[in-house]
């Protein structure tokens, strides 16, 4: 007969009763995130932990990171009314009580905002964040706002070897904005239509998105959205950027593998 001793292990981090307070925090504030939570507990208790450890004792307690049932607010003239979870900030909620009243985020949906933004990233570089002003991106004012602007900029630092790479939008693929990429001597990168995974920096705009949806007072206008995407961006760490663009070839190897070794075009 044998039995398997009961080892030491490692100690944990925290005890009982921290745990609870841990759980209790995010109960509170539910949209807090983890690494928020990881800071009250230093500041309440001296104590140090991770986010992991947050992450694994808010599990314990039965709160999981979950997306917030979307509502309209509610009034006299207009009834209750969900919608799909589609926010991108998380909540802390028990598994079965999506619709409890604490884990529902009422938001109106009408009238909304938006802006449009144009930036360019490399390894060991980026370009600022170019905020499109009012009306449609042509391809003269593609040239006048961003190739000119920018993008010339960059293969002026870069060289010869500089590769242009954007993406099969209208207002790029016009023959004005061809004629300007030759005359400034910048070479595109070719790549097939209906491809935005193997764009490095789609990557980028969830990583900037998650980051504006994060803030603690998050955006309620079109200025503060210009100002918070900007802000942003210039915080978003370069590792990021030189790992998403070294990503590109693990990307096209990928499809040229999943295509028998040739990429459709």
């Amino acid at each position: 007969m044998c039995s398997r001793r009961h080892g030491g292990g490692r100690v944990r981090s925290t005890t009982p009763a921290e745990d609870r307070y841990i759980v209790l925090s995010a109960k509170r504030n539910r949209h807090t995130t983890a690494q928020q939570v990881a800071n009250q507990f230093l500041a309440a208790s001296g104590k140090q932990i991770s986010r992991k450890t947050v992450a694994r004792r808010l599990r314990g307690g039965g709160l999981y990171a979950r997306r917030p049932v979307v509502c309209c607010p509610i009034d006299q003239t207009a009834p209750y009314c969900p919608f799909a979870m589609v926010s991108r900030q998380l909540i802390w909620r028990e598994s079965g009580t999506a619709y409890r009243p604490e884990n529902i985020q009422e938001k109106d949906r009408y009238p909304t905002c938006s802006t449009m933004v144009w930036a360019g990233i490399m390894i060991n570089g980026r370009a600022r964040l170019h905020v499109v002003a009012n009306g449609t991106m042509k391809g003269q004012r593609y040239i006048d706002e961003v190739l000119l602007p920018h993008v010339r900029l960059f293969r002026g630092a870069v060289g010869d070897k500089f590769v242009f790479m954007d993406d099969n939008a209208t207002c790029h693929q016009t023959f004005a904005v061809q004629d300007c990429l030759d005359s400034e001597g910048i070479q595109r990168l070719v790549w097939p239509a209906r491809s935005p995974h193997l764009n490095p920096i789609e990557n980028m705009w969830d990583a900037l998105g998650r980051q504006v949806a994060g803030r603690n007072n998050p955006p309620t206008n079109k200025n503060t959205l210009i100002r918070a995407l900007t802000e942003e961006w210039d915080k978003l760490p370069q590792q990021l950027l030189d790992n998403v663009v070294q990503s590109m070839i693990r990307r096209v190897e990928c499809c040229i593998t999943l295509h028998g070794g040739h990429i459709p075009y």
